[in-house]
This record gives structure tokens, sequence and C-alpha cells, in this order.
């Protein structure tokens, strides 16, 4: 009796195909169709785990950590200088869905460097800025700007201490001149002082003191004047 063979039932190869491209875990360079190429691991066809990024258009790369198609985790970004052809670190630091979120350094292209608080690729949270020209910014940001509290050093050694709004002095604060050994403790709106109190703070120990010491306040209680300022302001911005 003959022996009947039947060909075995083959899915059809589109299904092979397809199961090979699917890519999950650790994968050898992959290329996109606009020459963008990742290295690196992935999960269910998304960048996922550690990996390293480099964008055919501006050459910019990142290194570090993914989650589902988007840095998401610790790492770093740098960017080709098109003059050096090196390159040139921007950002380390921790990412949140794309973006540079938790606490990271920025490495500006004139100089300045920003460390601190990040929240939705914004300086926000408590952070340190270092300006070109030597000043320093210590203190509370919020959306790229500082905000709140903080502590301005200029070069020249001077330096405010008090609130802060949109990158502009506001509220309550002390502006020190150790130059000249005095204090100005008062109130600001939007870099302006307002209203305040100038005293002699140090001066025996200034290198460049005023010819004379300022004369006393003829008030009787200038602490208690502060004070009444500092309530009408509050009560003005509630």
């Amino acid at each position: 009796m003959p022996v009947i063979k039947y060909p075995r039932v083959r899915d059809p190869l589109f299904y092979e195909w397809d199961r090979k491209a699917q890519k999950c875990g650790l994968r050898h360079t992959i290329y996109a169709v606009n020459g963008d190429q990742y290295t690196g691991e992935w999960l269910d066809n998304l960048k996922h785990g550690k990996g390293t990024q480099i964008w055919k258009s501006t050459g910019a790369i990142y290194s570090g950590d993914w989650k589902f198609g988007k840095r998401d985790g610790y790492g770093s970004y740098s960017i080709l200088d098109p003059v050096t052809k090196e390159y040139r670190r921007v950002y380390t630091g921790w990412w949140e869905n794309d973006r540079r979120g938790g606490r990271g350094t920025f490495f500006y292209p004139n100089g300045e460097l920003y460390e601190g608080e990040w929240s939705n690729g914004l300086r926000s949270g408590r952070g340190k800025m270092l300006y070109k020209d030597g000043s320093i910014y210590e203190g509370e940001w919020l959306t790229d700007q500082p905000n709140g509290q903080g502590m301005l050093q200029l070069p020249n050694g001077n330096r405010y201490e008090g609130g802060w709004k949109d990158g502009k002095k506001h509220g309550p604060g002390k502006f020190f001149y150790p130059d000249k050994g005095q204090l100005l403790e008062g109130i600001w709106i939007a870099d302006i002082p307002k209203c305040g109190v100038l005293v002699d703070f140090g001066r025996d120990n200034a290198p460049a003191p005023t010819q004379f010491p300022l004369p006393e306040i003829e008030l009787h209680n200038p602490a208690g004047v502060l004070a009444e300022a500092r309530a009408m302001f509050d009560d003005s911005h509630n």
C-alpha cells in the first residue's frame, strides 16, 4: 500500500519576517529611514533600557536610559561642534518623558553653567547658575527663572539675598555692599528697591568705606517700619 506524504503546513513567510523584525532585548545598531541610528536595548519594538542614539541631521548623541521609546532615567546629551568637529557636552543628568527632569547639569555655549533641578525641560526647583560675567545665583527657580528665595553674588563681591519673581528681585531682601561696609534692607518690586533702610555694616573692615559713616536714622523704630512695609507687601500680593 503506497504511503501518502502530505506536505507540512508552514506559516506564510511574512509571519517569519515579522517575527524577526520584532525588536526585543539587546540589539546591534538599528538604522532608521531618516539615517538616525540606535544601539542598545529594546522592549516590544521600543527603545527601553540602556542605549545610545545618534541623530543624523544634527550629529547630536544621547547615551543613557530609555523607557518605552523615550529618554527617561540618567543620561548624557552632546552635540557636534561644526568648527572643531568634536562633541561638546550639553546636559548630563536625569530625564523624564524625553525631557530634562530631576537633577542635572547644563553647559551653555557661552560658558555659563547651571546645576540643579529641572521639570519639563526647564530649570525648576533649587539650583545654582554660574554666569559668564562671574555672577552666581543660588536659590529657587520656576519655569527657567529665579523665583522664590535666592542669593545673587556679583563679581565685585556685592550680593543680594531675598525674594525673586520672574527673574527679578521682588519682595523683602537685603543688599550687602562689603566693599563699602553697608547694608540696604528693604522691599524690592521688579528689581527696584521701593523702600528700605541703609546702614553701616562692617564698615571698619571694608576695603573702600565711605568717607563718613552714615548718620543715625531719625526713626523711633526703623525695624518696625520695615516690618510694616513687609506686611503691606504681603497683603498686596496675596
